[in-house]
């Protein structure tokens, strides 16, 4: 395997949970899929519409997220929110990221 592909592969490895997190975080505010899509770039969480939107649908079948329908406007958009349960993940997950982060701190040598 090339090394720019195996790092490529080892980065989406990485980052792929950290967008359900990011994602959980952001829709504390509804919002729908192509505004998060551009809130998620804005926080450097490059994420392809192919696959935020079958996340989305996961996460709310989850029941991580609800979401509603405003057809108040021309075009109808779905707006996502993270429940309570999404809510309750959010902040064990951000809890384990935040030890997680002191680790790795830790093996680099930083305080």
């Amino acid at each position: 395997m090339p090394e720019d592909e195996l790092l490529a592969t080892h980065l989406q490895e990485l980052r792929r949970g950290t967008v359900v997190l990011a994602c959980l975080l952001i829709l504390q505010q509804p919002n729908y899929g192509y505004a998060l899509l551009d809130l998620l770039e804005k926080y450097g969480f490059t994420v392809d519409a192919n696959t935020l939107y079958p996340l989305l649908r996961r996460l709310e079948k989850q029941g991580l997220l609800t979401s509603d329908w405003n057809t108040d406007e021309s075009r109808p958009r779905k707006f996502y929110r993270t429940s309570a349960d999404g809510t309750a993940l959010a902040q064990t997950l951000s809890h384990d990221w935040d030890e997680l982060d002191a680790a790795f701190r830790s093996l680099k040598g930083e305080s």
